[in-house]
């Protein structure tokens, strides 16, 4: 739920009349399709409904086709429509939440006609992906989106594209009540609840040291003056992590990083930041694979 295929389907059918404006599609719900049938057989006017469905039609475009489950009736009518058209070389898309095996009730002859075509696997967006659909609703909406919020808002909401979507709504409108600009300290008291329970609460301590591990370099080097960048990126990296994982202010993260200034560590932050933001695959890989360790 949640994962495109209604606009999946849609994008089939603009698709389809780019290439061919003449041909006859016919777009609609499983739900609608039952209903269609039910008022076509009370009103006697069943032989119109499968002239529409079986001969005005070049491509059937049918979403959440699980809805027919356990409707017998209408399951019978859809057989002999999918076969009127698949015999008559016309194109047939269905979507489902599940694989068609896994639809209860659902006749064995209509599981077998799906799966005698191409079923694709819509899979929960990846990472790089969730932030990129962030980035464009909140173009659409005007709502102002940095990188680092972003990427936060990604990493906790995996599951789909409505939740993605309705959770960036969410915190804006809060951010408009609260007359509070959208910021990292924001999205984490929004999405509170949704962030995973740890056993131990990460520290900037942990975070220095899985920096330190992963990178190669003495944690003494992470808090000095070091300007090579073997030395200086780690720490950029150590300290983005810090501001958007624990919400450690700049002053104190200065403190920690060896006397830094606050404005020196805005930087870094802002730094780390603008490169995940343009999709820095050494970034992102760093900061990923980081996490992962602390079990973010």
């Amino acid at each position: 739920v949640g994962l495109g295929k209604t606009h999946l389907v849609n994008a089939i059918g603009h698709r389809i009349l780019q290439d061919k404006p003449d041909a006859r599609i016919l777009y609609l719900s499983a739900e609608r399709f039952t209903n269609e049938f039910i008022w076509a057989l009370q009103n006697h006017r069943i032989s119109e409904f499968r002239q529409r469905y079986r001969e005005n039609c070049d491509v059937l475009l049918m979403d959440d086709i699980q809805f027919l489950a356990g409707r017998e009736q209408t399951q019978e009518e859809f057989f002999h429509t999918f076969n009127a058209l698949y015999h008559s070389d016309r194109q047939i898309v269905v979507t489902s939440d599940v694989y068609p095996q896994q639809i209860p009730e659902m006749e064995e002859r209509l599981i077998s006609r799906f799966q005698s075509g191409m079923v694709a696997d819509i899979q929960p967006p990846e990472l790089d992906t969730r932030i990129a659909i962030l980035q464009k609703k909140a173009e659409q909406e005007s709502i102002s989106l940095t990188g680092e919020v972003a990427l936060f808002i990604a990493q906790v909401v995996k599951s789909n594209v409505r939740e993605l979507e309705g959770t960036l709504l969410r915190i804006a409108v809060k951010a408009d009540l609260l007359k509070r600009p959208i910021d990292l300290e924001l999205a984490r008291e929004t999405l509170r609840s949704a962030l995973p329970p740890q056993d131990h609460a990460t520290t900037v301590d942990d975070i220095q040291r899985a920096v330190c591990e992963y990178f190669n370099i003495r944690l003494a080097d992470l808090k000095s003056h070091r300007r090579h960048r073997t030395v200086s990126f780690p720490r950029m990296v150590a300290m983005y992590l810090c501001r958007q994982r624990l919400g450690t202010s700049y002053p104190e993260l200065g403190d920690r990083f060896g006397g830094k200034d606050h404005t020196t560590v805005i930087s870094a932050v802002r730094k780390i930041d603008g490169l995940l933001t343009r999709e820095d695959h050494q970034t992102r890989q760093a900061v990923q694979a980081i996490e992962r360790k602390l079990g973010f």
